[in-house]
């Protein structure tokens, strides 16, 4: 299936989760927030939230400093 992932067209398999994506795309989940389709998914929920065709993504990396 298609998926927009920060702004960039993707392929995914069919019937992935947002869990699967991120393991594919070798993001750790420990540092990053996800946007689905417009709405903050939380955390609890990504292995279970499954991805469907033109789904939009946004995946948000944390970034210490000082």
């Amino acid at each position: 299936m298609r998926l927009i992932v920060n702004g960039e067209k993707r392929e995914a398999p069919d019937k992935a989760t947002l869990a699967d994506l991120l393991a594919s795309l070798g993001i750790d989940g420990r540092s990053v927030a996800v946007e689905h389709n417009r709405e903050i998914a939380p955390k609890s929920l990504w292995s279970q939230t499954s991805l469907a065709e033109g789904d939009e993504l946004e995946i948000v990396q944390f970034v210490g400093g000082g």
